[in-house]
């Protein structure tokens, strides 16, 4: 008798569980807003073209409303609503700027002594050439580098503080 009211008890439980239909996933952020690719860089096309140009590493929002204004590229026009032509003019301008010096990022190079504008991964490999250049010189720079400590003059006591605990003991350490 109770084997047979657990099994309609069971039915019943199957019969409230609504069932779960397959829902088609919806389409990727990608998909829906159209990404643009500028300098090997993905943009969202949702973007406005200002913000859109500062996710490529190098070109701060600075440089990105110069770019606009030179090349003549509405600021609130839409990534997704560039045509070819103004992608390529973006790129090319990009490569070899013509700006004032002030807006670059790297003026004065020490091997051409030259002022450039670097992005990307030529931007992330001078930066790491510069840092091994101040480590083997041994310049104060350097050194702090090489011991991992902070480069720019902040205060140590409070901050910077790595592989130590700090606060209350544990119980079962104190305990030992």
């Amino acid at each position: 008798m109770n084997e047979e009211k657990t099994e309609k008890q069971g039915k019943q439980e199957k019969a409230k569980k609504p069932e779960i239909k397959w829902k088609p996933e919806q389409k990727s952020e990608r998909m829906e807003e159209g990404v643009v690719r500028i300098l090997s860089t993905d943009i969202p096309g949702n973007k406005k073209v200002l913000a859109g140009l500062t996710r490529i590493k190098g070109i701060s929002w600075a440089f990105s409303n110069a770019i606009l204004n030179k090349l003549g590229i509405d600021k609130n026009k839409k990534v997704k609503d560039l045509k070819k032509e103004e992608i390529n003019a973006i790129s090319e301008f990009v490569t070899n700027p013509q700006l004032p010096s002030f807006l670059l990022n790297r003026k004065n190079d020490l091997e051409t002594g030259e002022d450039v504008h670097l992005i990307g991964s030529e931007l992330d490999l001078q930066k790491e050439f510069d840092i091994k250049r101040l480590k083997k010189m041994r310049c104060w720079r350097g050194v702090r580098h090489s011991q991992g400590q902070p480069v720019r003059g902040q205060r140590t006591k409070s901050h910077f503080r790595q592989n130590r605990t700090v606060g209350v003991i544990k119980k079962a350490e104190a305990k030992k």
